[in-house]
């Protein structure tokens, strides 16, 4: 147990960064466990815990403050279950090289969204029928890469509902903390059926990022978030481009054996 104790302030750090933007602290747990070796399945579920965890405590926190939309996020939650099974099931069929790929690219998407955020203008719209049946398609989409990469889905949530329904960055970080408890959740069960957790790290990990989303719910109230946003776009794409080059390496080492 000692020599995982490293997973608890690895999940406090991510779940500080994963409520105060929305998008679930597996941008950050992820790519870290990649890096010390663990395998995808196992990154991926032991994320899961700790987005879950996460997920409870902004959630808890968000609803004292009266900024989640409940309507929306129940229903949007919801339907991003059936993906999470279909994502679970298909993370273990995938080599460790081209989930880094994969990743790399969903990473570099949510650096451009954070860094990008503050330019994106909001304004309320009324949400279409056709707004809604494209959201129900974006929520299974969202629960496929929730369990496939262990992120939550938060990447997808959080633009469809700034971009797309034009809700305030203020209001859609907290509405997507309450539809990661649902894909996150889903995600946990289906991976622990398909033995893919190691509940020791996953606890630690758990542990951490719980305290670390009540943090991150009370610094959203009036923390200045553009030098966050920098700091994590840039973390989040020197991990990006760590996971390119190690599959790439090791693509090489395959060919050269």
């Amino acid at each position: 147990m000692i020599d995982h104790l490293w997973l608890v302030p690895l999940g406090f750090v991510a779940g500080v960064l994963g409520s105060m933007i929305g998008l679930g602290g597996g941008i950050i747990v992820v790519p870290i466990l990649t890096f010390f070796g663990f395998p995808p399945t196992l990154a991926a579920s032991n994320s899961l815990f700790a987005a879950f965890s996460n997920a409870v405590a902004s959630t808890f926190a968000y609803s004292r403050q009266k900024r989640i939309e409940y309507s929306l996020g129940l229903k949007l939650g919801l339907l991003s279950v059936p993906g999470t099974v279909l994502g679970a099931y298909v993370s273990s069929e995938v080599t460790p090289e081209i989930f880094k790929i994969l990743f790399g690219f969903v990473l570099i998407a949510s650096a451009v969204y954070i860094f990008l955020n503050k330019k994106i203008k909001t304004r309320e719209k009324k949400i279409s029928t056709q707004m809604m049946i494209f959201s129900a398609g974006a929520s299974f989409f969202a629960g496929i890469i929730s369990a496939f990469f262990g992120i939550g889905g938060g990447i997808i949530f959080v633009p469809l509902m700034v971009v797309g329904m034009g809700m305030a960055m203020k209001k859609a970080a907290p509405t997507s903390q309450l539809i990661l408890l649902f894909a996150s959740l889903s995600g946990v069960i289906v991976h622990t059926v398909l033995g893919h957790s190691d509940f020791l790290q996953a606890g630690l990990l758990a542990s951490g990022s719980f305290a670390g989303g009540l943090v991150g719910a009370r610094l959203s109230v009036d923390i200045k978030e553009r030098f966050l946003q920098i700091l994590v776009s840039v973390v989040i794409i020197a991990a990006a481009i760590k996971m390119f080059f190690d599959s790439i390496s090791e693509n090489i080492h395959l060919i050269n054996n």
